[in-house]
């Protein structure tokens, strides 16, 4: 009968070492990772705890992820595809919320998203009415401005004007995560 692996042993969870900025991109101590290898090790372990914190598990230790923006920073790509910087194709599942920056935060089927400033232009382009009217830029300079319209959607979702600082509270997430260990 083959022996049975040996428990993971207690290891201290991680705090300030890994983060996402963003853009989708994983920092270790404030540089940017390009290691693909790690890139991808960080992707397929990437996950959130019952508090709202982020973290990537590496073997027992839990490194938690401090977030300049969201947990996933999403691209639009043809075809109406949401995905996320670690390549997941997500899909948006609750009202999109502006800040007054004109950053576009919104929960997905994989968890709270921003969307990546390099696809602003093409979120504004996609707003309208509820009759189907393209928004125009009036409609985001007001909503930006904290006058949001109540008919303004994108891809069916309602589009509402939210300060920064109370984003992660609506949409579940802890930007610079405090967890206490298990």
């Amino acid at each position: 009968m083959p022996q049975a692996l040996p428990d993971w042993p207690m290891v201290p969870a991680c705090h300030g070492w890994l983060a996402l900025d963003a853009r989708g991109c994983w920092r270790l101590r404030g540089e940017t990772i390009t290691h693909p290898g790690l890139i991808a090790f960080l992707a397929a372990h990437y996950t959130a705890d019952a508090r709202g914190n982020w973290l990537v598990n590496n073997g027992p230790q839990r490194v938690y992820v401090e977030l300049a923006a969201a947990p996933l920073i999403l691209r639009l790509h043809p075809g109406g595809r949401l995905v996320t910087h670690s390549g997941r194709e997500a899909r948006a599942t609750g009202p999109v919320l502006v800040d007054a920056e004109g950053c576009a935060f919104l929960a997905t089927d994989l968890g709270p998203g921003m969307i990546d400033d390099r696809d602003l232009a093409l979120f504004a382009a996609e707003l309208q009415h509820v009759d189907g009217a393209p928004a125009g830029d009036e409609a985001l300079l007001a909503l930006i401005d904290g006058q949001p319209d109540p008919e303004l959607r994108w891809r069916d979702l309602d589009v509402v004007s939210c300060a920064r600082a109370e984003i992660p509270e609506r949409l579940g997430f802890q930007p610079r995560p405090q967890a206490l260990e298990p």
